[in-house]
């Protein structure tokens, strides 16, 4: 059933796969949260468990030396997570690095991965979420502050990303 007020993503905006992370997790693995990779389930329904995303997420840009993107970081992977728990009967999987970039230095990148093929769904016209709806205003959120996003097929299900660069010193 289609939702009032959105569509599909438009090939337009999924943008190139910039370095899709060659980890990233199924559902089922455990938190993995060494080196420069940071790996974490969530289980399905288990929506006080964002807050630990959060926490780990913020804790691992300080630990990597990029302190300056805990903010928004933080929001966008939780707009993505809780999307994932909230249109999915699974849980999800958030990946998260430091990769490098030829014209930024380095960007984060952070995936998220669920058990459900269809293709995240944006406002019909990108930049006007509706004041009434219930939906879109987190992919409204990650379109408009990250560097680059998009989505994926991954095995059964999908990866919604995004990246943002890292401020060179």
């Amino acid at each position: 059933m289609e939702e009032p007020g959105a569509e599909e993503l438009p090939e337009a905006h999924v943008l190139p796969v910039s370095g899709e992370l060659p980890y990233a997790g199924e559902l089922g693995d455990q938190t993995n949260t060494t080196g420069q990779i940071l790996r974490h389930t969530v289980r399905h329904a288990d929506l006080p468990a964002v807050a630990e995303v959060r926490r780990l997420l913020r804790q691992h840009l300080r630990d990597w030396g990029a302190p300056g993107l805990c903010d928004t970081a933080e929001l966008l992977a939780t707009e993505l997570v809780t999307n994932a728990l909230q249109h999915t009967s699974q849980g999800a999987v958030l990946t998260a690095a430091i990769v490098p970039d030829e014209a930024a230095g380095q960007r984060l990148r952070v995936e998220v991965y669920d058990a459900r093929a269809r293709r995240p769904r944006v406002p019909v016209q990108a930049g006007t979420p509706d004041d009434q709806g219930t939906s879109g205003r987190g992919l409204f959120l990650v379109q408009v502050m990250s560097d680059a996003w998009g989505a994926h097929p991954h095995g059964r299900g999908k990866v919604v990303w995004f990246e943002l660069g890292v401020p060179r010193d």
